[in-house]
């Protein structure tokens, strides 16, 4: 299957899938290396106290297995020491290439020149470096998540009255990309919404503790965006002692919507505890953070453009390349928003519906 149409003339970038690739791509027999034998990848968890994170590091090893892949596997718990040791780790047990998710995108820099260094190529799932090389970037288009959680808020606010942002950490590039999106969209399209945007480094207690004294100085907030599902144990319960778990049709409700997708979300948007999320493809990060490894490891090349897997390669700077996964606004009636089409939060495509 083709992987990404060759629309871009004269850009060729060592990116690539596990199947052929349109008009003159590297074939399914580039090597694995003597023997044939199955592809040694090491993959590193960035985390593991989030359900989110929790469901993609299921999903990996049924990906590996379905694509021939030998796997060793390492958690960096959110820390970039921690994967800078497990990167040499990966070395000393001869992996074939690597995959990563850096929560701090700008510190992996020089573990990205050393793995350049050696041959082994690198593909990063949900973040993408800010500065080096790697083999692709497999996410989703992040700045839309802020975009979308705006139009969904604004647009339910009537544009007028006061907001909260829960930020992830700003030194990521998806914390960044959120945070931009969302203010840049209530700047423009509803500037009589005033959005309080609390710091938060992706931790939940950080969330809760500032939501909390948020409510207390502006009692009159209707609309919550949570960056990451971290944050919503926390919400949902300030929101239930605040005695603000009421229907939508109340004026007291608080609108909330949030990103990732995970199965909690969904049910929360069922029974009416939240309204809105992203859903952030996990399973899709596990299969093609591995697909997009074994193919550099096989020596295929790529080039943007549109996949046959509904989504698009785009360049974003020279020599990187980033396969940006569909991440649809998940509702509980699955009606337009701003005229941008959601899903409902029962339909069975959903990741978070699929066990």
């Amino acid at each position: 299957m083709n992987h990404g149409r060759l629309v871009s003339a004269g850009l060729t970038v060592l990116l690539g899938a596990t199947a052929a690739l349109t008009a003159g791509c590297g074939d399914r027999g580039a090597g694995t290396g003597a023997g044939g034998g199955k592809p040694l990848i090491g993959v590193d968890y960035p985390r593991s106290d989030t359900d989110f994170w929790n469901s993609y590091i299921r999903y990996v090893p049924q990906s590996a297995g379905q694509l021939g892949i030998d796997l060793k596997t390492t958690n960096s718990q959110n820390d970039i020491a921690n994967l800078i040791s497990n990167t040499q780790t990966f070395i000393s047990q001869g992996v074939k290439g690597v995959v990563m998710a850096p929560q701090d995108t700008a510190a992996i820099a020089p573990t990205l020149a050393q793995l350049e260094s050696r041959k082994i190529p690198v593909v990063t799932i949900d973040t993408r470096p800010d500065t080096g090389t790697v083999f692709m970037v497999v996410r989703a288009d992040n700045r839309a998540y802020g975009t979308k959680a705006c139009q969904f808020l604004g647009s339910k606010l009537g544009g007028r009255g006061k907001v909260v942002m829960l930020q992830g950490g700003l030194d990521s590039i998806n914390g960044r990309d959120r945070t931009e999106a969302f203010s840049e969209c209530m700047a423009k399209e509803f500037p009589g919404i005033k959005v309080f945007g609390e710091a938060t480094d992706w931790k939940a207690d950080v969330a809760a503790s500032k939501l909390q004294t948020r409510f207390a100085s502006d009692p009159d907030v209707r609309g919550v965006y949570m960056q990451s599902s971290f944050a919503l144990s926390g919400t949902l319960q300030i929101l239930k002692q605040r005695g603000l778990q009421v229907p939508p049709t109340d004026p007291k409700h608080v609108f909330v919507v949030s990103n990732d997708g995970i199965p909690e979300e969904l049910k929360n948007i069922g029974d009416g505890l939240i309204d809105a999320t992203v859903s952030q493809p996990a399973d899709l990060y596990a299969r093609y953070g591995l697909e997009y490894a074994k193919a550099a490891i096989e020596g295929k090349t790529f080039r943007p453009g549109p996949t046959d897997h509904g989504s698009t390669i785009i360049q974003v700077r020279d020599g990187l390349l980033e396969d940006q996964l569909p991440a649809p606004l998940v509702t509980l009636d699955g009606a337009p928003v701003a005229g941008q089409p959601t899903v409902r939060y029962d339909d069975p495509s959903l990741w978070g519906r699929q066990g």
